[in-house]
C-alpha cells in the first residue's frame, strides 16, 4: 500500500474538513504534479464547498545534492504551493514545512493550470544536449545497490516502479552507452518487460515522463494487486480490457497522442520531409538500444517528438522569432 499513488480526498473525523493526500512520486515532474494537485483540490471544492481543505504532500525521490530536493519538488513545495494553491486551502503540510492560510480559503479553484512546457529548451533541443537529474552527477564507477535505489525512492523494497512486480533490473534513465552516470538518481527499478519497453534516450526527464505514462496505463493491474491484499478496502477492478496492439507505427502514433499531446492535425500538417530528416539525426545521435531491440515504440515516439520540436524551433529562428 505504501507504493500506491495517493490522489484521494477523504472526510476528516466529525466532518470538520477535507484531507487531501498526494505523493509526488519520482516519475512525476512539476507540470504533472501541479495539474493533479489542482484537479484534486478543485474536485474537493466542488464536492464539499466551504469545508476546510488540508493538503498533505509527500515526495518520493526528487532529492538533489546535497540531500535536498530537486528543482521540480522545490518549486511545487515552495512558490507553487504558497502563491497558487494556498488561497484554496486552509492548511498544507509538506516535507519542507507546515503552512496555514490566515485569510480563509476560496472555493473558486480553477480546473486547469497553465504551466511551462518542461521540454521548452531551445538550445538543448537543437544541440541534443544530455539532461540528467541532479545538479552534479555522482562519478561512481559501480551501479548503486537495489537497496540504495529503494532508499532514494522512499520505499522499503525495490519492486518495478510501474507494475510492482519482482525481480527487477536496475534500469538507467539515461543509458550508460549514451553517457549516463551511475548516480542513484539515474536509476529506476523496472521488471524485465518494462525495461524492454522503456525509452533509451539522452533525456532523463523524458524517461521519467514515460514511466509516469506507463504507470497510468497499468493502473488496473496495480488495483488488482491491491484488491488481493485488501479485498474489503479495494474493489476488484475486473479483467483487463482486450485491445489489439496494432502495428509498430500505430503504437508510436498512440504514444505521440497520449504521452506527447499530438493531435490529428499534427500528423496531417507536418512538413514530414524535414521532420524525417531531423528524426534520423535524433535517432542516431540521441538514442540507444537495449536487449538488441532495434526499434522501441517509446524511443521512436520520443525521437519523432523531438524532431518535430527541432523543426519548429528552426522555423522560428529563421523567422527571427525564437527569442521573441
Amino acid at each position: 500500500m505504501s507504493r500506491q499513488k495517493k490522489k484521494k480526498v477523504s472526510r476528516k473525523r466529525g466532518g470538520a474538513g477535507v484531507a487531501i493526500y498526494h505523493d509526488m512520486r519520482v516519475e512525476e515532474d512539476f507540470d504533472r504534479c501541479a495539474q493533479r494537485l489542482v484537479e484534486t483540490i478543485a474536485f474537493a471544492a466542488r464536492r464539499q464547498p466551504g469545508k476546510k481543505r488540508r493538503l498533505y504532500l509527500d515526495v518520493q525521490g526528487h532529492r538533489n545534492d546535497p540531500d535536498g530536493y530537486d528543482r521540480d519538488a522545490c518549486e511545487i513545495m515552495g512558490n507553487f504551493l504558497l502563491t497558487f494553491l494556498m488561497p484554496y486551502l486552509s492548511e498544507a503540510s509538506t516535507p519542507l514545512g507546515f503552512y496555514r492560510n490566515p485569510r480563509g480559503q476560496r472555493d473558486d479553484v480553477p480546473g486547469v493550470v497553465a504551466v511551462a512546457d518542461p521540454d521548452n529548451r531551445p538550445d538543448e533541443l537543437l544541440n541534443l544536449a544530455k539532461r540528467f537529474r541532479g545538479v552534479k552527477q555522482d562519478d561512481r564507477r559501480s551501479r548503486p545497490s537495489l537497496s540504495a535505489i529503494a532508499d532514494y525512492l522512499g520505499v522499503k523494497e525495490a519492486a518495478c516502479i510501474i507494475c510492482w512486480s519482482r525481480p527487477v533490473h536496475r534500469a538507467h534513465a539515461v543509458p550508460g552507452s549514451l553517457g549516463g552516470s551511475n548516480d542513484v538518481r539515474n536509476f529506476a527499478p523496472l521488471c524485465e518487460g518494462h525495461h524492454k519497453q522503456a525509452p533509451d534516450v539522452i533525456d532523463a526527464e523524458a524517461f521519467w515522463r514515460w514511466v509516469d505514462y506507463a504507470c497510468q496505463k497499468t493502473e488496473r493491474t496495480r488495483l488488482a494487486l491491491m484488491h488481493k491484499v485488501a479485498p474489503a478496502l479495494i474493489p476488484d477492478p475486473g479483467p483487463e480490457p482486450d485491445g489489439a496492439p496494432g502495428t509498430f507505427f500505430e503504437q508510436v502514433k498512440c504514444e505521440l497522442i497520449d504521452l506527447y499531446g499530438w493531435v490529428e492535425s499534427d500528423f496531417e500538417g507536418l512538413a514530414w520531409g524535414r521532420v524525417l530528416d531531423d528524426f534520423y539525426v535524433v535517432l542516431e545521435q540521441a538514442t540507444g538500444k537495449h536487449f538488441d531491440v532495434d526499434r522501441k515504440v517509446s524511443t521512436y515516439a520520443w525521437a519523432y517528438n523531438v524532431a518535430k520540436k527541432r523543426v519548429e524551433l528552426k522555423g522560428l529562428a529563421g523567422d527571427g522569432l525564437l527569442d521573441a
